[in-house]
């Protein structure tokens, strides 16, 4: 079957190899009757790979239902799937069927499963393992023909140690998995949904298409989309109304970003996380720390400078100057003790200020730039955590927050013995 077929018939855009693999599961899967569980972050389109499903299936003339299962108070929530017979409970005054029964010999898409009660859950796994149900007040058992189709943006191996969600219900549900990738994950494609949406919206309220500069179009690319396709679409929206200018430049697309250093840098992170984080957020992570520890050295010296005041000749003035320069090195130069207690510090390297030339009328510093080499911090970060761990590369690895592979090719890489 023709991929982009599919993509053109469910509006679904991009060339992604991650988004193709994900399509190409869900229509290979089409034929068959197995439950599928489709995990992904917050708004990058899994409700697409349902209806997919279910119209490449024996099923697509029976009924599909779409049930959002975290919208559903959970008092509710059985009597909506599973039905209740009247007088069930408070304001049952008839009889009433679920999703279950209604959509008999279709298909029922969960979507935010992992939101369900526990008690809510214990009833869906009876439905999958046999296609058994009881109404809310009944003792009747009741069959039903359904296929499900599960998503959820929650992390469920997490939520099962927690103790909210099942065990069983997720191997169950977790027969076909599918995921569907963020749109980091797939930079190539955020230009062509953007085009895609300036269009839309420019044929929607009858106005002139937005356009990207190539700076503009950079930063689009570098920006984390933390909401996906749906932050995308919406700040497009944003700009094609708002913007009387549809040339859009670099600047006032940031204003439209809520964060706009929250781009594809480093990121914050805890020990449990620190295996996922890519060598590129190391680097990152490397470079702004050793900006912000420049920025803080000038500050300090500037300030001690100006309660100097006016030192005029390079005589006693000058002494107290090069005494004051002493007390600062003491103050910002690097320790042992100083890179065990704080890991993620970066040793700063202070020029001779004995070089600095000072005025006759007044006292002018001058802080010399370090290197801003990546590859140097790189370097350096590697062999102080191998001389900390006494050249044991895993525990190295783990405090470097990188795998033990990408420590072993780096070592080779700087020739570090």
């Amino acid at each position: 079957m023709d991929l982009q077929t599919i993509k053109q018939r469910f509006g679904v855009i991009g060339n992604s190899s991650l988004l193709e693999r994900a399509l190409d599961i869900a229509v290979q899967v089409a034929a068959t009757d197995l439950t599928v569980f489709i995990t992904g972050e917050s708004g990058v389109g899994k409700e697409v790979f349902p209806k997919i499903i279910h119209n490449y299936s024996s099923r697509k003339h029976g009924n599909y239902i779409a049930v959002n299962c975290g919208a559903i108070p959970e008092g509710t929530i059985d009597s909506e799937l599973f039905g209740h017979e009247k007088g069930s409970f408070t304001g049952a005054h008839d009889a009433r069927k679920g999703y279950f029964e209604v959509a008999d010999g279709g298909t029922i898409f969960l979507d935010e499963i992992a939101e369900l009660p526990l008690g809510t859950q214990v009833r869906l796994l009876r439905v999958l393992e046999s296609g058994e149900f009881f109404k809310v007040g009944s003792s009747k058992v009741q069959k039903t023909n359904v296929r499900v189709i599960a998503a959820t943006n929650v992390n469920v191996p997490e939520a099962i140690s927690k103790g909210k969600f099942r065990q069983d219900l997720y191997y169950r549900l977790n027969t076909v998995p599918i995921i569907v990738p963020s749109l980091r994950e797939r930079k190539e494609d955020i230009f062509l949904l953007f085009r895609k949406f300036a269009s839309d919206f420019a044929e929607k309220y009858r106005m002139p298409v937005i356009r990207l500069d190539e700076e503009a179009k950079k930063l689009l690319m570098r920006y984390r989309w933390d909401g996906n396709i749906r932050q995308l679409k919406n700040i497009t929206e944003q700009i094609s109304i708002i913007e009387q200018e549809k040339e859009i430049d670099a600047t006032i697309l940031a204003k439209y970003l809520p964060d706009t250093y929250n781009r594809d840098l480093p990121i914050l992170y805890n020990r449990e996380e620190k295996e996922n984080i890519s060598e590129r957020d190391l680097l990152y992570k490397v470079f702004f720390d050793m900006k912000r520890d420049m920025t803080d050295l000038k500050k300090i010296v500037l300030e001690m400078l100006q309660r100097e005041g006016n030192m005029g000749s390079y005589g006693e003035k000058n002494k107290e100057f090069l005494k004051k320069r002493e007390d600062i090195y003491e103050i910002i130069k690097p320790t042992k003790d100083h890179s065990e207690e704080n890991e993620d510090h970066l040793d700063v390297e202070v020029e001779n200020l004995d070089d600095q030339v000072f005025d006759s009328s007044h006292a002018h510093a001058e802080v010399l730039e370090e290197s801003l080499s990546i590859q140097k911090k790189e370097e350096a970060l590697i062999r102080r955590a191998l001389e900390k761990h006494k050249g044991k590369r895993k525990d190295a690895a783990k405090d470097l927050g990188i795998s033990e592979r990408t420590l072993y090719r780096k070592i080779k890489e700087y020739n570090i013995i």
